[in-house]
């Protein structure tokens, strides 16, 4: 019975094995140079084992007594987690070597975020969520501060740690709540206590404090206030990854939660599922317009495009569920690319995030600064690009659940956004002429910044099946 539940989680084990062994490993070996070298390469080998072990399974897996499940859900959210963070270390490698970051314990750490967000988005019970998801905060606690020599990373991880504490307390009290009123902490039990669609008080308190402590993990308003400083202090690396993994693996856990406990109540939570996106989407289009340092834009980007995914899943049917994975597949995509440039923005030999050195860009680099337009109109929603899908599903998952002011409140939304992406266009192709960027992008960040844009344009056809991947596992998620 154990081989059998092991066996499920295999590709978890795999990397916990290599993350073990690479830690030991490193104790008596070099930890710099070559040595934090091979580790990059290790890693990244070991997370794309991880995705073909994961890609190979079927059907629905339960190991530990309903503790751990393994479905199309899971698996969809799996592969994107593992994806993103192998772009994310293979496009890194460059800034971290330049900035003197080339340490082994990075791509160490990042694979110990990965296994948790893997737990994570398998959780069938309280206490694997929980589990999951301070492994996962743990390691991302630390790469927040990887820069020590610097006060902004340090204040950018003890910031993040300080309010993680905090976000974890309440779903902590969340779940003792929950546990407390259903007498259990496996999701199929939970979802057995709400008869006729309705929760008591003391379990609906629950779940509220649930809700509170995910949202932050999804930087969603009005639990986002670590985002923007967590934004701009890390390494621009460990940026970009907060950016991309960590929110698919929240959000998963949070349609999985709300949705495998929850199922039965959908009319309790679809409201404050729909507040958090309403305010999010607004918060982070109106707060980015002021923004001049881009980390901190891309941070309230973040925010509102939290929204938009939160507004998927308020739908409350498989069809938000679908838009909601075709939506985190789209973002972390466009995201992934546009901080592959921002890796790349030097100016006398320093890296710099400040918008005005775009001013005129397009002048110097053409090519690079057509795919940061696609990439910035994809992001804006701006049709033809795959953005403007991502945003489509959502907002018509909203109209056919019958939230149309909630839909009608993203397209309001959403073009308040644009402004900020337009900027950047606007300042990359007629800013004035003065002493902008100057340093040379390497091969691999240039490669993975061009096939961004460039899924951006030509996923337009079919999304690369994307969509019919994203309903096969909201369907076994939904049911």
């Amino acid at each position: 019975m154990i081989a059998t539940d092991l066996s499920i989680l295999t590709p978890e084990i795999v990397l916990a094995v290599y993350a073990m062994i690479g830690l030991l490993a490193a104790v008596y070996t070099s930890k710099d140079g070559l040595a934090s070298t091979l580790t990059y390469v290790t890693a990244v080998l070991f997370v794309v084992m991880a995705f073909y072990i994961g890609v190979t399974g079927g059907g629905t897996r339960i190991a530990f007594g309903g503790m751990f499940v393994d479905d199309g859900f899971a698996r969809f959210a799996k592969i994107t987690i593992l994806l993103a963070a192998a772009a994310i270390l293979v496009i890194s490698h460059d800034y971290m070597e330049k900035s003197d970051l080339l340490r082994f314990e990075y791509p160490m750490l990042i694979t110990l975020a990965t296994i948790g967000m893997m737990i994570m988005v398998s959780a069938g019970d309280l206490m694997a969520l929980y589990m999951g998801l301070e492994l996962q905060s743990l390691s991302l606690y630390v790469i927040a501060s990887l820069r020590r020599d610097s006060v902004r990373s340090t204040e950018a991880g003890l910031k993040y740690f300080i309010l993680g504490a905090l976000s974890s307390g309440l779903l902590l009290y969340g779940a003792s709540l929950v546990y407390g009123y259903s007498g259990t902490t496996l999701f199929s039990g939970i979802i057995d206590t709400a008869v006729n669609g309705e929760l008591s008080i003391g379990l609906l308190l629950g779940l509220v404090f649930l809700i509170a402590g995910l949202a932050f993990k999804v930087s969603a308003a009005p639990f986002h206030m670590w985002t923007p400083d967590v934004y701009e202090g890390s390494p621009t690396p460990v940026t970009a990854f907060f950016a991309t993994a960590p929110k698919v693996a929240a959000m998963a856990l949070f349609a999985r939660v709300v949705h495998d406990a929850f199922g039965g109540a959908v009319g309790d939570w679809q409201q404050i599922v729909a507040f958090l996106a309403v305010f999010s989407m607004f918060l982070g289009a109106i707060a980015a317009i002021g923004q001049t340092d881009i980390k901190r834009l891309m941070a309230y980007s973040s925010i509102s495009h939290m929204g938009f995914a939160l507004m998927g899943l308020s739908a409350g049917t498989e069809q938000g569920v679908t838009a909601m994975l075709i939506y985190m597949a789209i973002y972390v995509t466009m995201n992934i690319g546009t901080f592959a440039f921002i890796m790349s923005m030097e100016k006398d030999g320093r890296h710099v995030t400040e918008i005005t050195a775009l001013s005129n860009f397009s002048s110097k680099e053409p090519l690079k600064a057509l795919a940061v337009l696609v990439l910035m109109f994809s992001l804006a929603g701006v049709p033809p690009m795959v953005g403007f899908f991502g945003k489509f599903a959502v907002l018509m998952a909203a109209v056919d659940a019958g939230l149309i002011w909630l839909a009608v409140a993203g397209v309001i939304a959403s073009v308040i956004g644009a402004f900020y992406y337009l900027r950047i266009v606007y300042l990359m192709y007629f800013g004035a002429e003065e002493d902008g960027l100057d340093g040379r992008m390497g091969l691999v960040p240039w490669v993975g910044l061009v096939a961004c844009a460039g899924i951006m344009v030509l996923g337009v056809f079919n999304l690369f099946g994307v969509d019919g991947l994203a309903e096969a596992a909201a369907a076994t998620l939904v049911r």
